[in-house]
This record gives C-alpha cells, structure tokens and sequence, in this order.
C-alpha cells in the first residue's frame, strides 16, 4: 500500500514450524515490518510478541495483543520471570505451535541506548557496536530451555533487518507517511537439536550471533546496502503473491467496512454506544484489577484443567 519493498535473503522457513525469533531491534517498529516476511513465509496467526507491558494499555492495539495473549514483560528479570514461566508452560500444555519473536536487545538503536550498551561493554571487557546493541542473554536462555523442556521447539531463526534508505525509528514516522523506501530481512536458521545444551554455551552463542550481526549490518550499509555478499540468494516465498494478495485486501475491504459501519451505528442507535461505552470499561477494568485478557485466559486454563501452578511438574 505504502510502496515498501521488502527483500528476503537467507534460510527459509518452515511453515508452521515451532521457534523462536530472535532479530535486532533497528527501530520500535521492526515487529510490525516483520508481518511481512511472515505473512508470506509462514503463518502470522502463530506469532507471539515478547514486548513491553506499558503496551498493553494502548486502546486498541493493546487490548487486541492482550486477546492474542503476547507476552508482556516490565525488562527486570525478577519480575518477568515467574510470567514467563507461566505463559511459555501454558502454550507447551495446550499444544500451541508457537512462533515468539524476542528482541535480545531489550530496546531499539537510538544514539543514547548505544552509548548505554557501549558503556556497559567498556566496564566488562567487550567489544563495542556500532549497529546493535549488546543482547541481554537471560530471557533468551531461559524461554528456550522452556520450550525444549516442553518439546514446543522445532529451530531458531536468527533474523537481521536493515533499512538501506530511511529509518522510522518510531510510529510518530509512520503516522507523519514516513515509510521506509526498503527493508532487507536476513534469516537464519538453526534447528533446535544444533543448539548448546547448557545455559552458559546457550548465552555465549547468542552472543556470537551479535558479533556476527554487527559484521553482516557493518558489510550492508558500507556495501551495496544489500546481503548478497553472504552468498545466499533471495528465499522464494511459500505462499503465491496471488494469495497474499487477496488476503489483504479482504483484510482492508472488511476493516474498512466495520469501522464505517460501527461508527454510524454508533452515531445512530444507544444500545450500540452503550455497547462500545461498557466494552471500553471492561478491557480498562479488568487490565487493573487481573494484570490483563492473556492473565484471565491462563487462570481460567489452570481452573478448568485443575492446574494451580503450570509448572506443578517441575516443583514435583
């Protein structure tokens, strides 16, 4: 719609396929550009987003991540931990072929965050970066373990986007028309059965894939602005162009026809605004009183199944 050219170099996917995302987080908005790839690749109604639990609160767009129970986390460990544990033990219980997008980083490459990571890599001895930022290990490690233990993981794909031309490092860009001209998605692939079995080696191969992105982004934008100098070629999409096509634009045909329509109904009849007046109290109420929908739908999970703790298991 916006002109975007979107490239695909690397591994491909499997369609389907159990795994966790990990990619570097250029701008706040890289998730939402990833739609693309797996729109085409994959299955979008499989993906789960670990991001900020601020985001929650965002009328709309918040409470529709709610609904697709994302994983919302506050970034200190010792808060996020026992959530994580929780959500990742109840898609392995019910069998969810999961696809959860983590970005190591925990933040997107702005001059003050580089020179946050930059710092820290100066106190402990590490190299400094220029186009990513030093990944935290621990989330990472620990929800991979999780699903292992849980047999919910097929593979990892390790994914580097880049932007040859223009940067919207934030929404404010995208609402101003500031699209990006290009975005390149890099995937690797590596199956789960290929990984470290220990959580040390496991953070020191994330580590080396962010040694490896920093050199691959540094080859992109001094080069051609392109990842051909890898020597793997552009993925062929699994899903025809025709199909993409058409899923789209029945997806803005009916969007487009439901918030006419629920604007004018709205406009016309009370029963309809008293609707959308009690449907907006109950997403903010139910948000401060639970925690949100993805905190009642696991509690309703864990009553009807008898689980008081999904991870009874391991304490056993």
């Amino acid at each position: 719609m916006f002109g975007v050219k979107v490239v695909i170099t690397g591994d491909a996917f499997v369609p389907g396929e159990r795994s966790v995302i990990i990619m570097n987080h250029r701008t706040r908005v890289d998730w939402m550009f990833l739609w693309n790839c797996l729109m085409r690749y994959s299955y979008l109604r499989v993906e789960k987003i670990c991001l900020k639990s601020s985001l929650k609160s965002v009328p709309g767009f918040g409470w529709a991540m709610q609904v697709a129970a994302f994983i919302f986390i506050h970034r200190k460990w010792k808060d996020d931990k026992s959530h994580f544990e929780d959500m990742i033990d109840y898609f392995c219980a019910i069998h969810e072929p999961l696809q959860l997008l983590i970005f190591p980083e925990g933040t997107d490459l702005t001059e003050n965050n580089k020179a946050r990571s930059n710092d820290f890599a100066e106190k402990n001895g590490l190299q400094k970066y220029e186009y990513v930022l030093h990944p935290r290990t621990t989330g990472f490690t620990f929800v991979v373990d999780r699903l292992r233990e849980g047999k919910n993981l097929d593979a990892i794909h390790d994914i580097t986007v880049a932007y040859p031309y223009n940067i919207p490092q934030t929404e404010k860009h995208l609402l101003l028309g500031d699209f990006p001209k290009e975005i390149h998605f890099h995937v690797h692939r590596y199956p789960a059965d290929s990984l470290p079995t220990s959580k040390e080696d496991l953070q020191l191969w994330c580590h080396r894939r962010w040694e490896e992105k920093e050199e691959r982004l540094r080859s992109f934008y001094q080069g051609e602005k392109n990842f051909h100098f890898t020597g793997q070629s552009t993925v062929p999409p699994c899903k025809s162009e025709l199909r993409v096509l058409v899923v789209k634009l029945l997806s803005i045909v009916y969007w487009a026809l439901f918030c006419s329509a629920m604007c004018l109904l709205i406009y016309l009849y009370s029963p309809v605004r008293w609707y959308f007046i009690i449907s907006i109290v109950f997403f903010v109420l139910q948000e401060r009183i639970f925690g949100g929908l993805e905190i009642i739908e696991l509690a309703c999970y864990r009553f009807l199944h008898k689980h008081p703790h999904l991870n009874s298991k391991k304490n056993e």
